[in-house]
């Protein structure tokens, strides 16, 4: 037992020698898509979502030579923006969602100062807020999505889906300057009083990032 102890505390403690950590922030564009079913026997069907600036704080940790972890704690903002194409005038039902949303992705590259980079994961997160930013018909055919904004509206506050991205950064020192594009597939659906039976989204993100290494790999300096 005592064995196994020490040779765990040796592994743990070669993997930090050899481990670089960078923090920094990272921000951008994104923009979401919906899809919803009415009803069990209904088809889905998709709506366009709404664009908003993203930004997050990031924690990246490499405790390989090409393999690591990424972590964001991240403010999203996505929605829907539905039209009845069929009145005249065309209407609008418009609703934002703001989360707060923690991508933890596996990362790997290529590559030493430019570098080819993938990333994939689960992301968890929080609706911090619903807000109906429009609502102009209701009580259509197939049943518009429901309002999310209202005092006598309950929602699903979790959200959780699966992330992966792919980017090229560039170090200059202890900086790292990263371009990236994001895509999220996200289970969420926000509601709870059986209004509607399922809804789903997806959502797109461009993004720079900028990172500061605070801790150097051993490994780096060994090559070097």
């Amino acid at each position: 037992m005592n064995r196994v102890l020490l040779t765990s505390i040796f592994i743990l403690a070669s993997f930090a020698a050899l481990a670089q950590t960078s923090v920094g922030i990272r921000g951008g564009y994104t923009t979401s898509t919906y899809s919803y079913r009415p009803s069990p026997s209904s088809r889905a069907t998709s709506v366009d979502g709404i664009g908003a600036p993203t930004f997050a704080l990031v924690f990246e940790h490499f405790n390989a030579k090409n393999a690591g972890i990424e972590v964001n704690l991240q403010f999203l903002r996505i929605g829907f923006s539905q039209i009845e194409l069929e009145s005249d005038p065309i209407r609008t039902n418009e609703t934002q969602f703001d989360y707060l949303k923690v991508p933890i992705l596996s990362s790997f590259f290529l590559g030493r100062s430019g570098r080819f980079q993938i990333k994939m994961g689960p992301h968890l997160g929080f609706m911090l807020q619903a807000k109906d930013l429009t609502r102009e018909y209701a009580d259509a055919t197939p049943l518009e999505i429901p309002t999310y904004g209202g005092p006598s509206d309950t929602l699903k506050k979790i959200m959780y889906g699966l992330t992966a991205g792919a980017g090229i950064s560039k170090l200059f020192g202890k900086s790292t300057l990263t371009g990236e594009v994001r895509f999220a597939y996200d289970f969420t659906n926000p509601e709870s009083q059986d209004r509607i039976f399922d809804m789903s989204s997806t959502n797109l993100e461009f993004t720079l990032a900028y990172l500061f290494r605070i801790k150097d790999a051993k490994i780096e300096k060994l090559e070097d």
